[in-house]
Parts: C-alpha cells; sequence; structure tokens
C-alpha cells in the first residue's frame, strides 16, 4: 500500500487502525450495527437475569438461563456453518437477525402484557441464542469478502472492539434502565437497536459461496467440515489453544469466592474483577495498531496464549486487588490478541466454501470452553484451594501450549504472507 500522509505508515501506528472501516463502506455498516447491537443484546442479558430472580428469587433459575443458550449456541453453531456455506450468506444474515428482532419485541410484549412466566424468558433467551448461532459464521465469513487479506487483523481487532464494548456498557447500561424505567424500557432499546444490525445486512450484496472450479455445488455438511479441519493441522491448532486457555485457566467462576477470601471485598469486588479483563480486552483493541505489521501469526497466538496463563498464574498469587485487576486486565489484552490473530487466520486460510463451517466450529468453542472451564476450575478450587486452583491452571496452560507447540512445530512458522491451514 502506497504511504499517504493521510494514512500513517504502519510502523507508526499505535492506536487501532481505521483503515476498514474508511476502504469499505459495506464492512462500515456492518461494524457500526454490531456495535449498537451488542450494547442492546448486554442490556437484554442482564435485564432477564434481574427478571428471572424477581420471578423466582432463586440463583439456581437464574443460572438456568446461561444453560438454555448453552445449548442451542452448540447445535445451531455447527448447523449455521453449514447452511452459511449453501446459501446466500446476506440472506441467512439477515433472516437470524430478524428472528433476534421479532424475539426482542416478543420480550417487550411480554412486558407489556404483565405476562411473569419463567419459562416463556427461557424459551426467548434460547431462541435468541440459536439466532445469534446461525447469525455469527454468516457474518465472520463475509468479512474477508469485504475486506483484503491485508486489513483482516484491523478488522479484527475492531470486531474485538465491538464484542467488549457490548460487554461492558450493555450490562451497565440495562442496570440503568432497569432501574429507572423497568424492563420493558431495556427490551425496547433492544429492539430498537437491532434495527441497524438489520439495515447493515440489507444494504450488503449477495455472497453466495464460492467453490472451485468444476466443482458442482451441494449442500455443505458439518462432517466434511470437520474432515476439513481434521487434515489441516495450523487450523487445528487455533482452536487447542483456545481450549488451554479457556479450559484450564478460566478463573471468572471463582472471582465471587476470591473477592471474599483474598481481597476481603463483596459483590462490588467481584463486579470489578469480572470487569477487569474485559477492560483489558478493550484496551487490546483500541492500541491494536502494531498487529498489522506482524506475519508470524501462528508464533503471537503463541506467545498471547502463553501471556494469558502467566497473568493468571501470578493473579492467583496475588492479596491485593490493585494489583490482581492489573494482571487480570494483562490477561484479557493478551486474549484480544490472540482472538485478532486466530479469526484471521480462520479468514485468510480457509477457503471461501468452507468458512462458515470452520466459524461454527469456531461459535462451539467459544460457547463451550469457558463454560467447561468454569466446571473444572471449581472442581479444582473445592478438592484444593482456591489459589491453587488459579496459579496452578494458569501453570498448566502455559504448559499445555509449549507442548502443543512442540508437537506441531509448523505452526510458529505460519506466514500470513503465505497462509496455510
Amino acid at each position: 500500500m502506497t504511504e499517504t500522509a493521510e494514512e500513517p505508515a504502519p510502523r507508526t501506528r499505535i492506536f487501532a487502525d481505521l483503515t476498514p472501516l474508511r476502504s469499505s463502506p459495506d464492512y462500515r455498516r456492518l461494524w457500526f450495527g454490531n456495535t449498537v447491537s451488542w450494547i442492546g443484546q448486554g442490556m437484554t442479558s442482564l435485564a432477564v437475569s434481574l427478571q428471572v430472580y424477581d420471578i423466582t428469587r432463586s440463583a439456581f433459575s437464574v443460572g438456568l438461563i446461561g444453560f438454555c443458550s448453552f445449548l442451542p449456541m452448540v447445535v445451531f453453531g455447527l448447523f449455521g456453518g453449514a447452511v452459511a456455506d449453501t446459501v446466500d450468506r446476506r440472506k441467512l444474515g439477515l433472516a437470524s437477525s430478524a428472528g433476534s428482532f421479532v424475539l426482542s419485541v416478543a420480550l417487550v410484549a411480554l412486558t407489556v402484557a404483565g405476562v411473569e412466566q419463567v419459562g416463556l424468558l427461557y424459551a426467548v433467551v434460547a431462541l435468541q441464542a440459536a439466532c445469534f448461532a446461525v447469525n455469527s459464521p454468516a457474518r465472520s465469513s463475509m468479512i474477508a469478502r469485504l475486506l483484503p487479506a491485508e486489513q483482516l487483523p484491523a478488522a479484527n481487532a475492531l470486531n474485538s472492539m465491538t464484542s467488549t464494548t457490548g460487554t461492558l456498557v450493555g450490562p451497565m447500561l440495562g442496570g440503568l434502565v432497569v432501574g429507572w424505567w423497568g424492563y420493558r424500557a431495556a427490551y425496547t432499546v433492544d429492539a430498537v437497536t437491532f434495527t441497524a444490525a438489520l439495515y447493515a445486512m440489507w444494504r450488503l450484496p449477495a455472497m453466495l459461496p464460492q467453490r472451485e472450479e468444476g466443482v458442482r455445488d451441494k449442500r455443505a455438511s458439518v462432517v466434511d467440515g470437520l474432515r476439513f479441519l481434521g487434515t489441516r493441522p495450523n487450523l487445528r491448532m487455533t482452536f487447542f489453544t483456545d481450549l488451554c486457555a479457556m479450559l484450564l485457566a478460566n478463573p471468572r467462576a471463582l472471582f465471587p469466592v476470591v473477592a471474599v477470601l483474598w481481597y476481603g471485598g463483596d459483590a462490588r469486588t467481584t463486579g470489578l474483577l469480572v470487569a477487569a479483563p474485559a477492560f483489558g480486552a478493550l484496551l487490546g483493541g483500541v492500541f491494536s495498531g502494531w498487529l498489522g505489521r506482524v506475519r508470524r501469526h501462528g508464533l503471537a497466538v503463541l506467545l498471547a496464549v502463553g501471556c494469558w496463563g502467566t497473568a493468571i498464574a501470578v493473579f492467583g498469587l496475588t492479596r491485593q486487588l490493585w494489583l490482581g485487576l492489573l494482571f487480570l486486565a494483562l490477561a484479557g489484552c493478551a486474549d484480544t490478541t490472540s482472538m485478532v490473530f486466530r479469526n484471521t487466520m480462520l479468514q485468510a486460510a480457509v477457503p471461501d466454501e468452507m468458512r462458515g463451517r470452520l466459524q461454527g466450529v469456531f461459535i462451539v468453542v467459544v460457547a463451550g470452553g469457558p463454560r467447561l472451564g468454569d466446571f473444572l476450575a471449581g472442581s479444582v478450587a473445592d478438592l484444593t484451594s482456591p489459589g491453587l486452583a488459579v496459579t496452578g491452571g494458569g501453570i498448566a496452560c502455559v504448559v499445555a501450549v509449549a507442548l502443543l507447540a512442540l508437537r506441531w512445530r509448523g505452526f510458529a512458522r505460519y506466514d500470513a504472507r503465505d497462509p496455510q491451514p
């Protein structure tokens, strides 16, 4: 790319690279629509949790919300990826976004009618998760068609800011809106924000999967996608490394415990612990300008996941709150770096006709990994101690990643200029 006065040389860039937003109106609309809708979804997520608790006064009932979203995410993530490799991805994204919009309107209608049935709320949550799981592979596989390969790391960094902003800002605004105006207002805001995502999808061009010349069109198979993944070691490693972090070094379930035992805190301390990784992830996206200069994406993933595990291990040794928050934020920043390069590899090294299915597998890993990690961390903490569970998990993550790097040495040599799956 020719250097211009308006665009600084890549070596001087510190903040997030906004080139994808400037160069592609389609991507710009998609990014803005997703950012607004993520905030609305964050509001709804908190509002549903609060409403279920108001109705039942049961923490177990609130916990069932996660279970209701988990199964549809896993099942429809794989299914949605296969469909995204068969049909026009724009139409699939538009239909699933419309489904999410209708479900947000349904929540508004339930509150207006004064219906307080927890089962209906669970059903809406499950259907929303299904719509998201179908929409995400379609939307993610579009990005490589909207932007040139050299802009994919910048686009994925911007996308990480979208999800992190929704995670941080959405629940915060949701709590304020529910407190001031009630559940109906929060659900209404979510429904309104979804129109931005609908408009962005509607303006996109047709996105039929591209197939190699001479290959006949056929219904995409989930099994074919898994077979493809089984023969591509570099792509498998993107999932293995993420599972190391999410399964072995995921202390999220222990935050309420360590807030009391380590820091002598309360629910507010737990909130700070939960927010710290997300804040670090947001900073990682804001200061992501340097990512575009990295070519060894596999090595970058290994180092980032190793940094995550190290930061979590040190967090387990801290007994001062400010220090614990610092290392959690560093872990979140490392997670953003890993996510950017893993997503870029999935977009650049996968043929277009397979991108939906691989993104579907990604959704399953993202949905299932943290929940299994919560179970593992809680079990180890009960058998030993929270400190050993956290620090031991971080060390185990670093060791596991090192062993994977020794087993598949080619991953560290992966070069973005010649992406080999």
